[in-house]
């Protein structure tokens, strides 16, 4: 598995915990965020990692910045991406079983090592359901394509 990691600014120290996290579970990590704790813009990492992610270069992502928020926004924005922002792994879960969240995202500022690891493993060992699943996420994209329902 290969996964892209970017972040801003204030999220270097987290997101070095978590990539080498994810290095231990064996998940090879492309890593395009900022090791440099000068200002820089979360949108260029999350549209990075997003267009990593739905070209199908890597197999998902995670972000991080102060919230998680504007980062997720970014990539959210690229076609195909499909980015959750998450604060416990529950939700982290439940992203990839009903939405097939293809990027997890989460903020430097609001949860600390321990449980940004616990989330990014949650979201790592969920699998997609499908099912009754499927129709909402097609919904979500015919949103994207076309911009009707």
């Amino acid at each position: 598995m290969k996964l892209a990691i970017g972040n801003d600014h204030t999220a270097v120290d987290l997101k070095t915990t978590i990539k080498e996290h994810l290095e231990q579970r064996g998940v090879e990590v492309l890593d395009v965020g900022t090791n440099s704790t000068e200002s820089y813009d979360y949108p260029i990492s999350g549209y990075k990692v997003g267009t990593l992610v739905a070209s199908g270069e890597v197999d998902g992502g995670v972000l991080i910045c102060g919230t998680g928020v504007g980062i997720s926004l970014a990539a959210n924005k690229v076609p195909g991406v499909r980015a959750c922002v998450c604060s416990e792994p529950y939700t982290a879960a439940l992203s990839k079983r009903h939405n097939n969240a293809n990027i997890v995202a989460f903020g430097a500022r609001v949860v600390g090592d321990e449980m940004a690891k616990l989330i990014v493993d949650s979201w790592l060992d969920a699998t997609y359901e499908g099912g009754r699943h499927q129709r909402r996420v097609d919904l979500i994209t015919k949103i994207e394509t076309d911009g009707s329902l």
